[in-house]
C-alpha cells in the first residue's frame, strides 16, 4: 500500500538520483545504522553485549541467515 501520489514519487525519486552514487552510498548506511539503533531501543534493558548482538541479528535477519554465519557474526567485534 502506498499513500504517495505517482507524482511525489517520481520528484523524491528524481532528487535522490541527481546525487552522486557516493552520496546515495552514505544515505543508505546512515538508514541502515538508525534501523539497527532503533531495534537496540527496543531490546530489554541489562542484556549483556554478546545477547544483545544476538538478539539484535535475530531481529534483523530473522531465520533469512544460516545459524552458522550467525555465530560468525556474534563472535566478530568491531
Amino acid at each position: 500500500m502506498t499513500d504517495t501520489s505517482p507524482e511525489i514519487e517520481r520528484m523524491m525519486r528524481d532528487k535522490i538520483m541527481a546525487r552522486s552514487g557516493e552520496e546515495r552510498f552514505v544515505m543508505g548506511a546512515q538508514m541502515c545504522e538508525s534501523a539497527r539503533e532503533m531495534v537496540k531501543a527496543s531490546l530489554p534493558p541489562g542484556l549483556s553485549e554478546v545477547e544483545q548482538r544476538r538478539q539484535l541479528f535475530k531481529r534483523i535477519y530473522g531465520k533469512e541467515i544460516d545459524i552458522g554465519m550467525g555465530v560468525a557474526l556474534l563472535i566478530y567485534k568491531e
